[in-house]
Order: C-alpha cells, then sequence, then structure tokens
C-alpha cells in the first residue's frame, strides 16, 4: 500500500515539475511576434551608427558600458523572447536547487505532528517542535555568508554543487535519528546548505538573465521551492517521516546533476578570474540564439566579452589605487548606495516575516489544527501547497507585468483580510457559535494567494536588484542573512505569541495588523525596481543627480556624453524607419548634440 502511494506521489512529482517548466517557457513563448530582419537587428545591435565614426571603438564601450551595468546584458533592448531562450533555461536549471529548499523548509510541518503523537517512537516537547522548525532557519545567515566568500572563489554553480554534500548527510541524520539531538543534527546541515545553494542561483540569475525578465527569472527559485513544499506536504501526509528523509537525497542530487551537464559558469565571474576562453564559451552558449548584429563582423557574444574585459580591467586599475580591497568593500556600505537599501530591506522583511507568511509555512499542520477546524489537517496543508505554487507561477506574470509596490499593496490588503476573517471565525469556533468550521481554512488558502501576489516574494527579488555591482553578492548574502534571522525570530515564537495572546485568533490578529503596516510602507518608503536598471536603482540611492559634484567638469562631460548617447539609442529603438535612414537621423542628432 505505501509503495503503490509513493509511486502515485512520485508520478505526481514529475507530471507537476513537466509543468513548470512548460509553464514558465511557455509563458515566454505565448509573447512572440513576428520580428523583420530589419527591426531585429537593430533592437539587438542599436549602436551601428557609431561604428562608421573615427572615435568608433571609445563610443561603442561607452554605449556598452551602461548596457552591461543594467544585469551584465548587451540584450536590454532585445524584444524577441526565442533568443533569450538559453539564459531562461539557465536560469531556471540553477534555481532548479531551491526544490530541496521548499522541501526542508515544508519538512517541519509534517514533521513535527508525527513525533507529537503518541505512537511516536521520539518523544518531543513543544519548546522541542518549535527548535526543530526554526533551528533550520538560524542556520540560513551562516551559510549565506559562507556562500558570498564561496561563490566569489569557486564559482556560482560550483558553490550551488558544494551546498549537496552537507544537505544529503543532513538527511541522512535524520532518517537514521534515534532522538531529538541527531534530529537536530539534520536540520541544521540541511539549513546550512539551503543557505549555500540559494544565494549563488539568485546572483546567477541576474547576471546572466535579461533586464526585462530578470524579476520573472529570479522568481523561478520560489516558485521550484514551492514546488517542494507541495512534495514534502504530499508525501507526509502519507508516509513516515523517515521514509520521507530518505527520499529527500534524491531531490537534492538531481539539481546539482542537471547544473554539471547543461548551465555554463556566470560569464562574469569567469571573467573576474581571468578565464577568458571559459568566458566566451558560456557567452556563445547563452547568445547562441541572437541573430548577427549588422553593420559589424562581431557577434553580441564577443561584444559583451569585450565590454566584461574592459570593465574588468578597469576594476583592476581602481583596485590598485586602493590600499585595502576588503576596506573598500566595506566602505561601499557606508554609502548611501550600500546603507539606505539595507535599511528598506531590514524593515521589509520584518513585515514579511510577522505577517505570518513562514510561520503557516512551518507550522501549517499545527496552525489548522490550532484554528479548530474539522477539515484534515494533513489533507489542508497539501491544499496549502499546491495554492503556493499554483500562484507562484502566476507570480512570474506579475513580477514581469506589474510594478512592485502596487503588488505588494494588493497583497497585504488580502492577507489583512484574510488572517481579519479567519481571527474572527476561529474566536467563534471556540466559544462553539459557529459550525462553520471550513472558514478558516478557506481564509488561509486566500491568504496565501495573497502573500504571493508581492510581499512573500518581492523582498527577496530585491535583495539582488538594490545593491551596486561592486558589493552585491556580500550585500545580497548579508540581506539573505538578515532576512533569515528575523524569519528565525517569527518562527520560534510562534508558540509562545499562541499563549501570550490568549489563542489562535489573537495570533491572527497581529498577522492582519502587520499586513496593514506592509500596506502602509509600501505606499510611503518602498523604492519602485519594476522596469529599472541596475544602474538606474543605483542612482536613485546616490540622489540622482546629486551623486556628481557640480564643480566636476569631467564628471559633468561624462555625464552629457552618455545622455546623448541614452538619446540616440532609444531613438534607434522606437523609430519605425527603415534601419538606414536612422542610421543618418541618430548621427544628425549626435552632431547637433555636440554643438550645444
Amino acid at each position: 500500500m505505501i509503495l503503490t502511494r509513493l509511486d502515485q506521489i512520485d508520478r505526481l512529482t514529475v507530471s507537476i515539475t513537466i509543468t513548470i517548466i512548460i509553464t514558465i517557457t511557455g509563458h515566454y513563448r505565448a509573447q512572440l511576434l513576428p520580428v523583420s530582419s530589419t527591426n531585429s537587428s537593430l533592437s539587438t545591435f542599436p549602436l551601428s551608427p557609431f561604428l562608421h565614426r573615427e572615435n568608433s571603438e571609445h563610443n561603442k564601450d561607452d554605449a556598452f558600458r551602461e548596457i552591461i551595468a543594467s544585469c551584465r546584458s548587451l540584450s536590454k533592448y532585445e524584444t524577441n523572447t526565442r533568443s533569450a531562450l538559453p539564459q531562461i533555461f539557465s536560469a531556471i536549471i540553477a534555481a532548479a536547487f531551491h526544490i530541496v529548499i521548499g522541501i526542508s523548509l515544508a519538512y517541519s510541518a509534517i514533521l513535527i505532528p508525527q513525533l507529537e503523537d503518541p505512537s511516536s517512537d521520539i518523544v518531543v516537547t513543544k519548546s522541542q517542535s518549535s527548535w526543530i522548525a526554526s533551528i533550520i532557519v538560524i542556520m540560513v545567515p551562516i551559510g549565506s555568508l559562507f556562500a558570498g566568500v564561496l561563490m566569489e572563489f569557486l564559482g556560482r554553480l560550483n558553490t550551488i554543487k558544494l551546498a549537496a554534500v552537507p544537505c544529503i548527510i543532513g538527511w541522512i541524520a535524520i532518517a537514521m535519528a534515534d532522538s531529538f539531538f541527531w534530529i537536530m543534527v539534520g536540520r541544521v546541515l540541511t539549513g546550512f546548505a539551503c543557505a549555500i545553494g540559494t544565494s549563488p542561483a539568485i546572483v546567477y540569475i541576474t547576471e546572466v538573465s535579461r533586464p526585462d525578465m530578470r524579476g520573472s527569472l529570479i522568481s523561478s527559485g520560489p516558485t521550484i521551492a514551492s514546488l517542494g513544499m507541495v512534495i514534502a506536504y504530499a508525501k507526509g501526509a502519507y508516509l513516515n517521516w523517515r521514509l520521507v528523509a530518505w527520499i529527500n537525497i534524491v531531490y537534492t542530487l538531481v539539481p546539482v546533476i542537471l547544473i554539471q551537464l547543461f548551465v555554463p559558469e556566470s560569464p562574469v565571474w569567469l571573467v573576474s578570474k581571468g578565464r577568458i576562453e571559459d568566458a566566451a564559451k558560456s557567452l556563445r552558449f547563452l547568445y547562441k540564439k541572437y541573430p548577427q548584429p549588422e553593420h559589424t563582423d562581431q557577434t553580441l557574444s564577443e561584444m559583451h566579452l569585450s565590454a566584461l574585459i574592459k570593465e574588468r580591467e578597469n576594476k583592476i586599475r581602481e583596485a590598485e589605487k586602493s590600499v585595502d580591497a576588503n576596506k573598500s568593500k566595506l566602505r561601499g556600505f557606508l554609502k548611501p548606495t550600500g546603507y539606505k537599501p539595507m535599511i528598506i530591506l531590514f524593515w521589509f522583511f520584518l513585515i514579511q516575516q510577522f505577517s505570518g507568511i513562514y510561520i503557516t509555512l512551518f507550522f501549517a499542520v499545527t496552525f489548522i489544527q490550532d484554528v479548530g477546524t474539522e477539515v484534515n489537517a494533513f489533507t489542508a496543508s497539501i491544499f496549502v501547497g499546491l495554492t503556493r505554487f499554483t500562484m507562484s507561477l502566476l507570480n512570474a506574470w506579475l513580477l514581469k507585468k506589474f510594478a512592485r509596490r502596487p503588488l505588494v499593496m494588493v497583497s497585504t490588503t488580502g492577507m489583512a483580510i484574510c488572517m481579519a476573517v479567519s481571527g474572527l471565525f476561529t474566536l467563534w469556533i471556540k466559544n462553539g457559535t459557529t459550525t462553520l468550521t471550513w472558514v478558516p481554512v478557506v481564509c488561509l488558502l486566500l491568504y496565501v494567494c495573497s502573500s504571493m501576489i508581492g510581499l512573500l516574494t518581492i523582498p527577496w527579488t530585491m535583495t539582488a536588484e538594490l545593491f551596486p555591482t561592486e558589493i552585491r553578492g556580500i550585500g545580497h548574502s548579508l540581506s539573505y542573512s538578515m532576512a533569515n534571522l528575523l524569519m528565525f525570530f517569527a518562527v520560534q515564537s510562534y508558540r509562545s505569541m499562541n499563549d501570550f495572546l490568549g489563542g489562535s485568533h489573537a495570533v491572527q490578529w497581529l498577522f492582519a495588523v502587520v499586513s496593514v503596516l506592509g500596506f502602509l510602507y509600501a505606499l510611503i518608503f518602498l523604492p519602485e525596481t519594476h522596469g529599472k536598471s541596475l544602474a538606474e536603482i543605483e542612482a536613485y540611492f546616490a540622489g540622482g543627480k546629486k551623486r556628481t559634484p557640480a564643480n566636476s567638469p569631467s564628471n559633468t562631460n561624462a555625464n552629457l556624453q552618455a545622455a546623448r548617447h541614452c538619446t540616440v539609442t532609444e531613438h534607434l529603438i522606437k523609430s519605425p524607419s527603415s534601419a538606414s535612414f536612422r542610421v543618418r537621423e541618430a548621427e544628425s542628432m549626435l552632431k547637433k548634440q555636440e554643438l550645444v
């Protein structure tokens, strides 16, 4: 019977996995529009007017500098999605390790009720069960700090592969545990592995994806993590927690194998280590679907490589001027472009964690039991996982279509309403004044839907968007660590909050109040990053025009030159005229701007 159910669950897992790949890639395929050869060539290579000028190399470098700064992609102005399929494929495979993260996070929801069952061979208290749920989170900040260092020395993808080692050891420790201690050892190791495998994937996606797809592709990580949660809830409803731990080893190995076989390393990291040939090979894969630009013999991958090499040379010269490179990175956090994003993310994550999003994840079964519903808690947890997964697929489209702030405001509004109503019915169920015990479960499902619209995913997306290039890796790891520290305190305090506030209904009302605060925070303080290049986001935190001293002629001239190139480039993209006419018109615009 167990093997039959296991076979059914595995078939469901395979079909869901196929669904996520088809949905994400199909979403982009559905947007394909026929593009003429003329328009396609100019959209992929908008700098052709400069190639016939005597200072062509200088102008080309200036124009590409802005493009490289906006997520290291030469395809900022590319609108044909088919050409980006290698980037989409690489991003999704790199994020595949998130399935282990989803399983690890949701595992406590199925483990704790089985351990608290009177027939369990390992007896745990409520305090110990809180530690089982939250210990994985406290390990993430430590692992994130290691990940920030490892991804700079070993590479983005090699760090993800390395994460599989402690993860497998952790699952073995849990599966063979004979006491609370060994369960904790396994949770510590899996939590450490989750951190090491997450940060490099986000940074990798940021470096290889197009700006217009960056948010959607970064959200593929949480989407795959949601799939992992569904797997954990489904297997936990029918199988013993030890057997589930053994099965999870397979889910750990598969992403590593896929990365090893199919995905190239980040060209940004390869160039930074002087591995130019490997970087060229990686770029050829990422840009192999792009058409050959007109007016030049170079491919986009060759142009991208040249720009990355030039940027590396500039950074080396800047590093030589600095006495201590580490102090230089530290000073980066003392600038507005460093400390402002960190402050914004702190409050954003504080609201996210105490709005109950992750408490209902780690204690899904227990939370449903606490509201007093007659619905089977394990079955309801599966629907919670399916709802989270389904909404995560929709979230990729939402992040691409709509601005960040409105999504957060809609999300927090729905969460506040759902928790307020659920808390009211939970109180009525407790007092015996209603028989509608299914209402809190429905409210929980709607609450999960609302959270997935914005408040659950957007803070994680912003950890890779808000920081400038020179501190992005460390900034992402630090903010990720900070978020998980807040998550630890939120998850660890759930049982205490339940007792202190007088029951589950009061906890739900607390979640509703925090959600309202989240709406106000998004309305007043949260910056908008949708449709903005990474360079524009950095300029926002630096104060825009105020970042350049007014009495610096060289900086003023550089800004004027950049503005001219930007204006002409945008004209080349938007003009419906023929290619030759646009080239002549753009050259005329440059001459007029030089006279001004």
